[in-house]
């Protein structure tokens, strides 16, 4: 979580609060939240393929496949 926190340059509770709101994408593992570097990845591609931000909401729930 301090790890993307850092990459998206905001807290980590903005994250933990998108998260709960179902609003950012991640995987709950043992009580960790875990953030998919997929679903990074498919975020930055998508913003650089559109040349415009993206809504991360739009990434949840969305599999790796």
């Amino acid at each position: 979580m301090a790890e993307a926190a850092r990459m998206f340059q905001t807290s980590q509770m903005t994250l933990y609060r998108a998260i709960a709101d179902n609003q950012f994408p991640a995987v709950r593992i043992r009580g960790r939240l875990i953030i998919p570097a997929i679903a990074v990845e498919r975020m930055i591609e998508a913003a650089l393929g559109s040349n415009s931000a993206v809504d991360a909401a739009d990434f949840v729930g969305e599999g790796a496949a």
